[in-house]
């Protein structure tokens, strides 16, 4: 089996933006599972499908190639790294990655990925479904405060239109949906390094979880 360090987390904890420099430092293929998901989202808005019709999303899951290169989220070719960060696509995200279907196709994609090469993996199950026997497991976390300032200045930095009391309402419900989900929920398993960031740069966060990876 080859490297796989596994970062689970809520929404805005840091996870994207730590896997990110994790993937640089010790030359790992980062995995953004969130933005699979988030794919998903932006082509059921693009394609019309109503949100409640589960199996025409399932199906147009299947006819989705989703790739990474260079940080980037591409969708049947096409980079979507700006396009599934909207607003719109943030509002539905929850809902979409709670289809038990759903959930079963992509884990088993991101399984796939894990198996040809060393990776860095972060979103909410990836320590306790996706990969449980990851070799290095972290569980992020930060006050609801602080995820959304952290997720309302990335969004002012990449102009995209949102108030902080939006955000900060958004995330209290992604955070319910997360926990509540029937499979894949967000869950803080015993053997996860638990890393608290609301008073840690970046930085530091990074430093602590490559401490317990290179020892």
């Amino acid at each position: 089996m080859h490297k796989v360090v596994a970062i689970d987390g809520p929404a805005g904890s840091g996870k994207g933006t730590v896997a990110k420099l994790i993937a640089q430092k010790l030359n790992l293929t980062y995995i953004d599972t969130g933005a699979m998901y988030r794919a998903v989202a932006y082509a059921t808005l693009k394609n019309n499908i109503v949100i409640d019709d589960k199996e025409a999303i399932v199906a147009l899951a299947r006819n989705c190639e989703i790739d990474f290169k260079d940080s980037k989220t591409y969708l049947n070719g096409e980079d979507v790294s700006h396009e599934i960060r909207t607003m719109e696509v943030t509002k539905i995200v929850s809902q979409i990655s709670s289809i038990v279907e759903l959930r079963e196709l992509l884990v088993e994609q991101q399984r796939e990925m894990g198996s040809k090469t060393d990776v860095v993996m972060e979103g909410r199950d990836i320590t306790t479904v996706v990969f449980p026997d990851a070799n290095y497991k972290f569980y992020l976390d930060a006050s609801v405060e602080s995820r959304a300032l952290r997720r309302f200045k990335e969004n002012q930095e990449k102009g995209i239109e949102s108030s902080y009391d939006e955000i900060l309402e958004n995330i209290k419900k992604r955070d319910y949906n997360d926990m509540h989900k029937e499979v894949g929920s967000l869950t803080r398993t015993e053997d996860a390094v638990y890393i608290d960031s609301t008073d840690l740069t970046i930085d530091e966060v990074v430093n602590k979880m490559i401490e317990v990876i290179e020892v």
